[in-house]
């Protein structure tokens, strides 16, 4: 077993590329979801990953996130626990998700989009949280369309029973089974063994967890946690585990609450050749990414700004690139 510490954005294995996990206190929002003046003054504005006041604006200038940019060669995964994104990209589709939604996007060929976090509440804060994992593509699926999917919060399943909750984003746990991802991902192929979990055990509880069938690559990361024992080894404090997957798993919370996220999967075993936005296996291919969108700008940008957001009213949905409109139930 290997720990390291664990703050803002986290360590990874193959076939996952990138975790970060987004917490931010916003404060209540203006008139244009955005944020006031007087909280810019400090700010490496269009830059801003420090936080200061409890929370970043990241790429946005008013309006906190990622005004739009390009990707090509895997998909995000973007878990959203507290606050609303609102989504649009370079295929004219659209949604605002949250309060426990998933979006998960095939970037595949390569797609532009925009990803913001509208400050909804003017009447009071405006709390975000949300983690975003991007999970590699193998090569023969690099260049496929783009796509995305909605994983709707009360679709997920949450396995409750003895003090420990378990969100079960992608795979399979204690005989429940969920596997919702895009049909070319990694994860749509049952024997890569794809798992994305969310746990919360109360304090003096204990959470079992299976080998895995194949030689996958576990990663445990404690973002809310004081002390509890793995395997009967006692760690402190917020920290990213690396795992034999062939041994069972036994985590016991001990004075208090804690708080983990499981990813798990088999390796793709390709070379990974990554620049920015951009994941492909060899320097050529990247190469030829950035002539591709220089040419093409992966479809264009057919929205109206930037940072795309979607109006005052709190309501989820997301519209597909073919004219489809879905909500949650």
């Amino acid at each position: 077993m290997k720990t390291t510490p664990i703050d803002f954005q986290w360590p990874t294995q193959e076939p996952f590329l990138f975790c970060v996990h987004h917490y931010d206190y916003y404060p209540r929002g203006n008139q244009n979801l955005g944020l006031d003046g007087h909280h810019f003054g400090g700010r490496n504005m269009g830059q801003d990953f420090e936080i200061k006041d409890g929370f970043r604006l990241y790429h946005g200038r008013e309006i906190p996130g990622f005004p739009v940019h390009p990707h090509r060669g895997f998909e995000t995964i973007t878990i959203v626990r507290k606050g609303y994104v609102d989504h649009a990209d370079s295929l004219g589709a659209a949604g605002r998700y949250g309060e426990g939604d998933v979006q998960w996007m095939t970037a595949g060929a390569g797609v532009q989009h925009s990803e913001m976090f509208p400050l909804l509440h003017q009447d009071r804060e405006n709390t975000l949280e949300l983690f975003q994992i991007w999970l590699n593509l193998p090569r023969k699926s690099k260049m496929v369309p783009a796509d995305f999917k909605m994983l709707w919060a009360n679709q997920i399943p949450k396995i409750e029973k003895e003090g420990i909750e378990v969100s079960l984003i992608c795979g399979n746990y204690d005989n429940q089974s969920y596997y919702q991802a895009p049909q070319n991902s990694w994860a749509s192929d049952l024997n890569n063994e794809v798992q994305i979990l969310l746990v919360k055990m109360k304090a003096g509880t204990t959470f079992n967890y299976s080998e895995s069938k194949n030689a996958t690559n576990r990663s445990l990361y404690f973002f809310v946690a004081d002390k509890f024992k793995v395997n009967n080894e006692v760690i402190s404090g917020k920290q990213a585990l690396f795992l034999n997957s062939k041994e069972s798993l036994m985590v016991q919370s001990l004075e208090e609450e804690i708080e983990f996220l499981i990813l798990e999967a088999c390796p793709i075993g390709e070379p990974v050749f990554q620049h920015g936005p951009f994941v492909m296996n060899t320097r050529e291919e990247i190469v030829q990414t950035f002539n591709d969108y220089q040419k093409t700008q992966f479809g264009g940008w057919p929205w109206s700004r930037s940072d795309m957001i979607h109006g005052e009213k709190i309501e989820r949905f997301a519209k597909y690139p073919n004219g489809k409109i879905e909500k949650p139930d």
